[in-house]
């Protein structure tokens, strides 16, 4: 239940009337003093311990550059964490001020935050706030109460936390732990934690005997104990998903996002808000493939595809994602983490800033905003290799730049790391908070085994220098579906590199990425030829071979001969 102060009195002076007596100044009232600022507290969530509140502040004297709101709790009330403000508190008295991306304030303006807390007794709303020292709120009440809800279930909140993985266990989807548990050599990484597949209606519930989100969410439970615990969901329904791809086509039409929102997002929303599970840091990756796909597929693009054209038109891919992030981001134990494509597609300069700004614009559709997104994960069930150490982009072979051999082809960026952490700085630059976090999937990306080169390539051309000491051996980097030669790569592990919230294998290794032949289904999951084998490529592989393996399964479905590959390949190795 929420409740909430509106602050609208303000420094009201007092003026003498003919009579002698004290008249306060009425805000509006003409030539009278105007309120100098306002301030709403809402208490958005509380079960009976603790709670969550979000704060906004309008300022309606000068611009400032900087400031700070100041209030004090009536009762027990210990604020734990906070977002977008630095607050401290002082026995009963709380400062909450701007972060270094959110000090400008407007006349007029509006900033908001959030913040966690606990209590005993009473949670009363605080009855007065300054800004810079003005008062904006003294209207002398207790403001309403709320005893909070009868039963707040057996899940004890979470706390609010800069990097969800961080001091956390993350847990072990047990249906992918058995499949490679019964694999030869398997129980090596069996205990490995993996994304959960959100990729249709029936899998909220459980399709095909296999579990639905609230079984797995009861079994984290499980394995949490006493400690922290992140549940990581891939969310992926979109209409017209994954335009460019058709063995990840999907079950919504072009049109149904109706369907999407009634159908998809808002039963997820509903389980994850149960407060059973409120202890839980749920992760969610948002739609993967989706939005990059209007940049590089659509729009008279030479990659193009009539699939794309007709999402970038319609608006559903902005309008889903951004459903989802307002859905979802309202869970305060949900960190959204939106797809961003890998370097081998986004990494070029076209592609780069343009990325950044459709996600912006997602990030503000539907009722969304950027406060709803936690951060941005890239190389979801991709290939592209963590970290290129025998080449640079800076490097000169034979007179010509490492950027002009045929894999890079002009791309800025390598290897995931460095574009992870360079597209973090685009997307604060384009508007995202300073804060966001990435995460990389280090699932089938490691490229050990006899073929991982032990250094550079022969310096007697750019592509031999190059080709010669690459780790991704894929026969291009547009190459997607099973490929062949991969290996496991880094394990998941939190904070590993500067800006980077965790390395994660979000797609299960082993789970194929689409059937090598035409397979009926259904689950909406088309025949793609880039993974058949004999393919030959189109436009956006740079019509080269596939390089995919053969005998593939549907996509999801388990594919023991990868998984054996991935195991054999595994970098660093078992």
């Amino acid at each position: 239940m929420s409740r909430s102060r509106t602050a609208v009195l303000a420094a009201l002076a007092l003026v003498a009337g003919a009579s002698g007596t004290a008249l306060a100044v009425v805000p509006g009232d003409s030539g009278l003093a105007a309120v100098p600022c306002s301030v709403d507290y809402k208490v958005q969530n509380d079960w009976g311990s603790g709670f969550t509140a979000a704060v906004t502040i309008t300022n309606n004297s000068a611009a400032k550059s900087s400031w700070a709101v100041k209030w004090a709790y009536a009762g027990s009330q210990k604020i734990t964490n906070a977002w977008n403000a630095k607050v401290t508190q002082s026995g009963t008295a709380v400062t909450a001020a701007n972060e270094t991306y959110n000090g400008s304030l407007a006349t007029g303006g509006s900033v908001s935050f959030g913040f966690q807390g606990t209590y005993s007794g009473s949670n009363a709303v605080p009855i007065a706030f300054t800004l810079d020292g003005v008062t904006c709120n003294v209207d002398g009440g207790t403001g309403p109460t709320d005893p909070g809800p009868t039963d707040p279930g057996p899940g004890t909140p979470s706390t609010r936390v800069d990097n969800p993985y961080a001091g956390a266990k993350v847990y072990v989807n047990p249906e992918w732990s058995a499949n490679a548990a019964a694999e030869p050599g398997g129980s090596r990484v069996s205990n490995q934690p993996t994304g959960i597949w959100l990729d249709r209606i029936a899998a909220i519930n459980g399709a095909g005997g296999r579990m639905g989100l609230r079984a797995h969410l009861d079994a984290a439970l499980a394995q949490k104990g006493s400690g922290e615990e992140v549940v990581q969901l891939v969310v992926y329904d979109l209409p017209g998903r994954d335009c460019s791809a058709l063995a990840s086509n999907g079950e919504l039409g072009p049109t149904e996002i109706d369907k999407y929102k009634t159908q998809f997002i808002d039963p997820i929303a509903a389980i994850l808000s149960d407060s059973k599970y409120a202890g839980l840091r749920i992760v969610t990756t948002v739609e993967i493939d989706s939005l990059p796909n209007l940049v590089t597929n659509a729009g008279g693009t030479p990659t193009a595809t009539p699939a794309c054209d007709v999402m970038k038109a319609n608006g559903n891919y902005i309008k889903g994602v951004g459903y989802a992030l307002k859905k979802l981001g309202a869970v305060p134990n949900v960190y959204n983490y939106i797809d961003a494509g890998h370097h081998g597609w986004l990494g070029w300069d076209d592609n780069f800033a343009p990325s950044a700004q459709i996600m912006f614009q997602a990030a503000n559709a539907e009722g969304a905003t950027v406060d709803d997104v936690h951060g941005f994960i890239t190389n979801t069930a991709n290939y592209s290799a963590l970290k290129e150490n025998n080449f640079t982009i800076n490097d000169q072979v034979a007179g010509k730049s490492v950027r002009e051999s045929k894999w890079v082809d002009w791309n800025r960026y390598t290897d995931e790391l460095s574009y992870a952490q360079a597209f973090r700085n685009q997307l604060v630059t384009t508007g995202f908070r300073s804060n966001i976090g990435m995460l990389i999937d280090t699932s089938r990306n490691g490229w050990g085994g006899s073929a991982r080169p032990a250094g550079p390539g022969a310096t007697t051309s750019v592509d031999t220098y190059v080709n010669g000491g690459r780790y991704d051996r894929r026969i291009h980097v547009g190459n997607w579906c099973n490929q062949a030669g991969a290996g496991l790569g880094e394990r998941p592990k939190a904070a590993p590199a500067a800006g980077i919230d965790a390395y994660v294998w979000m797609k299960p290794p082993g789970e194929s990425d689409g059937a090598s032949s035409v397979i009926p289904n259904d689950e909406g999951k088309g025949f793609d030829r880039m993974c058949d084998p004999t393919y030959t490529g189109n436009a956006r592989n740079g019509n080269s071979m596939s390089g995919a393996l053969g005998n593939a399964p549907l996509a999801g479905r388990w594919f023991s001969a990868q998984f054996q590959q991935l195991m054999q390949n595994a970098y660093p190795a078992l």
